[in-house]
């Protein structure tokens, strides 16, 4: 149905699969491990924060956040591996959710620490736990004691079947003023990589002062439009791996998937291009929250035709947003079993949302997936030398 060609199909951990492991052994966990996402292009997916995406993936938008303190952008879930973990695989994150079969209304609320966040603690910690102890989660840290932590509310309300309303509101729970760098991120996943047609770009829209827009264009998608205005500034670069950090060979351009970690965290001023086009961009919003204030952007991804430069939804993001949040109010209010205490309905609202947010594009052919690495899939050679070969 048109209504469901956008949704949440952006995985929110697509490193450590086994779409993406090159292994010999078959140990996907150290293949393509958190530390290397942020750097290097997936090939069967992509993942972000509260992400969206086309039923093909071909074009992504979700979160990035930066509190001025963690050593890298917050993009994509983190987690445990199962050597790392003593109980196992486990994602030491704390994030929230709601949404319409359709999709024409979704809510995610994630709380992103003040302080920076305890990567090397959660690892070390659980690693020299036995089975026999409890997790170390991330609330064991401390990091969100004094409350120092920002609830980021992220909705999506559809105008259209290729029309997204989204509003992000960020709300500061500290005593204090909190500095946020937030970035709504746009990116092409990486298909012309393996030979799959020309390669997308997106590029600075010119539009009206005061105004910003990321303009994408695909061969097959078509354009689409990302209004992103008040933004303090537009950055671009390629969804390209690092050759040169990960595997110590010359990179096919100086912008890199990184690049935009590199330039925020970094100051790195040469990791992103000045000519304002790559295939992924973001929009970078500097926000100064006061103590228990909020903070709110709003943006629209939208089909690029025509009829879409002279519309009302714009002026009339207010009233699609309501009317969205009560068609979700209906649904849940028809299949909501009577009796239900108000805490048992909100438990089972977000459990029923908790089985569409996670809805995946998955793209795993094993045919090329074995042709790219130089073995017949139809050959006589059944000699196990990684995953898949036989």
């Amino acid at each position: 149905m048109p209504w469901r060609r956008w949704g949440p199909y952006l995985s929110e951990r697509q490193w450590g699969t086994v779409r993406e492991d090159d292994s010999p052994d078959g140990n996907a966990w150290e293949s393509f491990s958190h530390d290397q996402a942020r750097s290097r292009a997936y090939q069967w997916g992509e993942d972000g924060l509260a992400g969206i995406s086309d039923d093909r993936q071909l074009l992504c938008f979700a979160l990035a956040l930066w509190n001025g303190k963690d050593l890298i952008l917050k993009e994509r879930l983190f987690g445990l591996t199962n050597s790392e973990g003593n109980h196992g695989e486990d994602v030491k994150e704390y994030y929230y959710l709601d949404s319409t079969p359709s999709h024409s209304y979704m809510r995610y609320l994630y709380k992103y620490p003040l302080n920076a966040y305890s990567y090397d603690d959660l690892v070390a910690t659980n690693r020299a736990r036995s089975r026999q102890d409890p997790e170390y989660e991330l609330v064991d840290t401390g990091i969100f004691d004094k409350n120092e932590y920002c609830d980021v509310e992220v909705e999506y309300a559809k105008a259209g079947p290729e029309d997204l309303l989204i509003q992000i509101t960020v709300h500061n729970r500290s005593d204090q003023t909190a500095q946020l760098a937030v970035l709504p991120t746009l990116w092409f996943r990486n298909t012309w990589g393996q030979g799959s047609g020309p390669r997308p770009s997106i590029k600075l829209q010119p539009c009206e002062p005061g105004q910003a827009e990321l303009h994408a264009s695909h061969p097959e998608l078509g354009d689409f439009s990302l209004r992103c205005s008040g933004a303090d500034e537009l950055v671009f670069t390629e969804n390209e791996t690092n050759t040169e950090l990960l595997f110590q060979r010359p990179n096919s351009s100086p912008y890199t998937k990184c690049g935009i970690n590199r330039y925020v965290v970094d100051g790195e001023a040469t990791a992103v291009n000045p000519a304002q086009q790559g295939t992924k961009a973001a929009a970078i919003y500097n926000l100064t929250i006061a103590a228990k204030a909020s903070s709110i952007i709003r943006l629209r991804l939208i089909k690029s035709i025509p009829e879409t430069r002279v519309d009302s939804a714009d002026q009339d993001f207010d009233q699609i947003l309501d009317r969205r949040k009560d068609d979700c109010d209906h649904f849940y209010a028809s299949v909501m079993p009577a009796g239900l205490s108000a805490e048992q309905g909100l438990v089972f609202r977000q459990a029923i949302a908790g089985m569409m947010w996670p809805k995946q594009f998955y793209n795993y052919d094993i045919a090329p997936w074995l042709q790219q690495r130089g073995v017949d899939p139809l050959g006589t050679d059944k000699a196990q030398g990684f995953r898949n070969k036989q």
